[in-house]
């Protein structure tokens, strides 16, 4: 880590928690009266889109995939069926990435730690208090808020000077995110991000 860097911003679904298979389930679950080959197509939208919250990725399949308008509130009772299966499914410890996780159990102390997620807040609030790791962290922060939001609003609350900070994640909307608010950009857990990451994250050890 640069020794400029005093504040680290974490993504969380793919950085911190291996949770692809239970968040494409939970995808499954909730569309599992339309079309499987349409369903298919919001799981590659999904993948390819990770760092995107559900409320986005529910409007894309309706308005994008199904050709059909789609009020907010049939879209924030869709993303809370999703919710409740992911609050029984990713409570499991073992699906926390032990190499970021160890890194971040032995440095909380020397870095200003904060989650910035495209995960639904509550939610994620619940889970980290769950797998009990949000001692680790200063503050915990997701969806419905857009991720280059959170952290602009991160910056400003806390006063912090952007050349002292890094955002690691594992998707090009973080990297997107980071960029905006010049922050520098760490990829992690995909390597198509090597090239666009100022560093790029093989391992924390």
């Amino acid at each position: 880590m640069d020794k400029q860097i005093k504040n680290i911003f974490w993504d969380f679904d793919g950085v911190i928690l291996d949770s692809q298979k239970i968040r494409i389930y939970g995808f499954r679950e909730i569309f599992k009266e339309y079309d499987k080959r349409l369903v298919d197509k919001l799981i590659e939208y999904h993948i390819n889109n990770g760092g995107l919250s559900r409320f986005n990725k529910i409007t894309y399949f309706f308005n994008d995939i199904l050709g059909e308008e789609i009020s907010k509130e049939k879209v924030e009772n869709y993303a809370d069926e999703f919710s409740k299966i992911m609050r029984k499914e990713l409570t499991n410890k073992e699906y926390l990435i032990n190499d970021s996780l160890t890194f971040i159990q032995n440095n909380y102390k020397k870095y200003n730690f904060h989650i910035l997620s495209g995960s639904e807040e509550n939610e994620l609030k619940f889970l980290c208090d769950t797998l009990e790791i949000s001692k680790y962290f200063l503050s915990i922060h997701g969806s419905p808020t857009p991720k280059v939001i959170l952290m602009q609003n991160l910056l400003n609350s806390q006063q912090y000077n952007p050349n002292e900070c890094v955002m690691i994640g594992d998707s090009i909307h973080d990297y997107n995110a980071a960029k905006a608010n010049n922050v520098d950009f760490y990829g992690y857990n995909n390597i198509q991000l090597k090239d666009v990451s100022k560093v790029y994250v093989v391992s924390f050890y």
